[in-house]
């Protein structure tokens, strides 16, 4: 498995365990100090999974394509020379 393939199995596994936490602390109320203890220590596992993310420069490049910009002016009529329109035909009509 490749490690954004891994990263993103743990990831769904952390975000699984804060469902858990959540349901656990609704359950059992958020005073207690071991309820606290767990609640902290399912943030910190997925903050450190998110650094550990930001942290490997394979996956930033993989996180955002580079952008291509496009302009607003009008493509160049000359382009669409002997094309055809789509389930339309050409534009000259049959025969030519």
């Amino acid at each position: 498995m490749a490690l954004h393939d891994e990263l993103a199995a743990a990831q769904r596994c952390l975000d699984e365990l804060h469902r858990y936490v959540k349901r656990l602390e609704q359950q059992l109320g958020s005073g207690g100090l071991e309820m606290r203890r767990v609640r902290v220590d399912t943030d910190r596992l997925r903050e450190s999974l998110a650094l550990l993310k930001e942290a490997d420069p394979a996956l930033a490049q993989s996180k955002r394509p580079d952008l291509v910009s496009i302009p607003d002016t009008p493509y160049d009529n000359t382009l669409w020379t002997d094309s055809d329109d789509e389930g339309l035909g050409a534009h000259h009509g049959p025969g030519h």
